[in-house]
C-alpha cells in the first residue's frame, strides 16, 4: 500500500533520531533521517507505461503463437493486470487520519505480486530479510553457496518445479555431508546442519536463469554434555572441496533429470510458456558479448564442471547483522529495478547494467513488447515457495527453537494460558520504518499518531471521496486512455 498526503508537510520540521536498525537497503550501515512518505506514482515510471501500452498486444500475440490459442497461462496475465492497479488510489485505499490535527493520508492498495512489481517485490524482499535476521538466523558466521546449472538444466527447472525442489534438496544434502565429515574429523559427534535456500529464476540480463543462493552457517550444531544445542565452527571449504562438491551435485542432478526424462508438461509449464523459456535460453541475441567480464583474480572457492558452477567465497561475520540482512535482500531480490529502466528516442526500453559485458556494453535495449515477453517467462508459478528452510532451520525440526535462540536475549516468559502467536512478517508500516526510515503512522504536521479510520474498496464511494478531497487521479487510472507514445 502507498500513501498520499492531503496536506503539505512543514519543510524544516525537526525529525526524531532514528532507531539503530533503520538502514537503507543500498547502504545498510548508514542511518537515515526519518522523512515524510510521498506517494510513489507508479503511472509515471517507464515500466508502468510500457506495460499499460503493450499488454493487450503482448497477450494477443501470445494467443496467436500458441498451438491451441490459449496464450500464456492465466497467472501471467493476472500478474500484469494486478501490477497496473498497484498503487492506484481509484482502485481502493485505506484512509489514515491524525488524532491531533486535520492531517490525513490515503494509502493505496498494493498488488502483492511476486513477479516484477518494483514496490511489492521490494517489500517482500525486505520482509524476508528482516524475518531471517530477527527470527531465524542466530548471530553466527554465514557462508553463501551459489549454485548455477547449464542452460538445458535451467529450462527443466523453470518448467518443472518438482525437479527444481529435488535439485535444491540434493545439492544441500551434498554440502551438509561435507560439513558433517569436517565436523567428525574434529571429534564432533552427531553434527546437525541447516540452510536457507533462495530460488532465483532470473539473471542480470533480464533472462531466464534458474539458480540458487543458499545461506549456511559456517559450522554445525551439536549437543554439549548438558544436552544444550551449541554451534561448532568447522574449517572453511578449500578449492578442492568445492571442486568435489560441484562434481557430486552435477552427477546427482543428471540422475534426477534421467528419472524424469519422460515427464510431459503439466499446468505449470504450458506449451507456449515452455517454448519461450527455451528460446530465452538458446537465443544468441547478445552475441559473443552476452557475458560479464571476468574478475582479475579467480576465487579460491569457485569451481566449474561442464556448465555447473558452485561459488562459496562470500562470508558474513557473526557480528555483521547488517551485512547478513543485506545478503538476504540480495538473495530474494526482484528481477528488474525501475531505476535501471529508461526509454530511448526510438521507443526501445534501455536496461542499464551494473557491470559491462565482454564486448564493453553497459546497457541492453529491447522492444516494448519484447520486454513484456521476457518478464512473462520470469514470473514464478503461483503457490510455489521461492524461499526454503532446510535442516535445523526447518519449521518442524525438533531443535529449531534451540538453534534460533543461540546468542539471543531471552524473551519474557508468557503466561501458561497465553497461546503462542505465529509471526507472519513485519507490518507494512514497520517495513517502511526499517527500510526507508519512514514512519507512516506518525503525522508529518504535528508528530501525533495516525489512525486508520476507513478501508475503502474500489467503488463509487472511492470516486466521491477523492473528488471531495480534490485529488485528481484520472490521469493514472488504468482504465483511461494510454499515453500517446509509440511502442517499439
Amino acid at each position: 500500500m502507498h500513501a498520499h498526503s492531503t496536506q503539505q508537510s512543514e519543510p524544516n520540521r525537526q525529525a526524531p533520531e532514528p532507531p539503530r536498525y533503520l538502514r537503507h537497503p543500498g547502504a545498510l550501515k548508514k542511518p537515515l533521517t526519518p522523512s515524510a512518505y510521498e506517494h510513489r506514482k507508479p503511472e509515471e515510471t517507464v515500466l508502468h507505461g510500457v506495460i499499460l501500452r503493450n499488454l493487450g498486444a503482448c497477450l494477443s500475440a501470445a494467443e496467436e503463437r500458441s498451438e491451441h490459442g490459449f496464450g500464456y497461462p492465466a497467472f501471467v496475465g493476472r500478474e500484469f493486470k494486478k501490477y497496473l492497479d498497484c498503487g492506484q488510489l481509484r482502485r481502493g485505499f485505506v484512509r489514515v487520519k491524525c488524532a491531533e490535527c486535520p492531517n490525513e493520508k490515503l494509502v493505496a492498495f498494493s498488488c502483492k505480486g511476486r513477479g516484477f512489481c518494483p514496490s511489492c517485490t521490494a517489500r517482500r524482499m525486505s520482509n524476508t530479510a528482516a524475518h531471517m535476521v530477527d527470527n531465524v538466523l542466530p548471530a553466527l558466521p554465514y557462508r553463501q553457496w551459489v549454485l548455477s546449472v547449464p542452460r538445458r538444466v535451467r529450462f527443466l527447472l523453470a518448467t518443472d518445479h518438482d525437479l527444481l525442489s529435488q535439485v535444491l534438496d540434493m545439492a544441500l544434502r551434498k554440502v551438509f555431508a561435507w560439513q558433517k565429515r569436517a565436523a567428525r574429523r574434529l571429534g564432533i559427534t552427531d553434527p546437525m546442519c541447516g540452510a536457507i535456500g533462495f530460488v532465483q529464476r532470473f539473471g542480470s540480463l533480464v533472462n531466464l536463469n534458474c539458480h540458487f543462493h543458499n545461506i549456511l552457517p559456517d559450522g554445525v550444531f551439536a549437543q554439549n554434555n548438558n544436552g544444550e544445542v551449541v554451534f561448532r565452527p568447522v574449517p572453511p571449504p578449500s578449492k578442492r572441496d568445492v571442486e568435489t562438491l560441484v562434481k557430486q551435485i552435477a552427477r546427482g542432478t543428471e540422475k534426477l533429470i534421467a528419472k524424469r526424462a519422460q515427464r510431459e508438461f503439466d499446468d505449470e509449464g504450458p506449451a507456449l510458456l515452455a517454448q519461450e523459456q527455451a528460446k530465452s535460453l538458446s537465443e544468441s541475441s547478445f552475441g559473443g558479448g552476452g557475458k560479464f567480464k571476468a574478475t582479475e583474480h579467480a576465487s579460491r572457492r569457485h569451481a566449474f564442471f561442464f556448465g555447473y558452477s558452485l561459488h562459496a567465497e562470500r562470508i558474513v561475520n557473526s557480528d555483521d547483522r547488517d551485512g547478513l540482512e543485506k545478503l538476504c535482500r540480495y538473495a530474494s531480490r526482484a528481477p528488474i529495478a525501475k531505476s535501471r529502466l529508461s526509454l530511448a528516442d526510438n521507443g526501445q526500453v534501455v536496461v542499464k547494467l551494473k557491470r559491462p559485458l565482454q564486448d564493453g556494453r553497459r546497457e541492453l535495449r529491447f522492444g516494448q513488447v519484447e520486454l513484456l515477453q521476457k518478464l512473462a517467462i520470469l514470473i514464478p508459478p503461483p503457490h510455489k515457495n521461492l524461499t526454503r528452510y532446510f535442516g535445523v532451520f526447518a519449521p518442524a525440526h525438533r531443535y529449531r527453537a534451540d538453534v534460533v535462540a543461540i546468542g539471543r536475549e531471552p524473551e519474557e516468559t508468557a503466561s501458561p494460558e497465553a497461546k503462542p502467536v505465529r509471526k507472519r512478517g513485519l507490518p507494512w508500516a514497520e517495513l517502511l520504518r526499517r527500510v526507508f526510515a519512514i514512519d507512516i503512522l506518525k503525522c508529518d504536521q504535528c508528530g501525533g499518531d495516525m489512525k486508520i479510520i476507513a478501508i475503502i474498496p474500489a467503488s463509487e464511494a472511492t470516486e466521491a471521496i477523492l473528488d471531495h478531497l480534490g485529488i485528481d487521479t484520472h490521469h493514472n487510472s488504468t482504465t483511461g486512455p494510454p499515453p500517446e507514445v509509440g511502442a517499439a
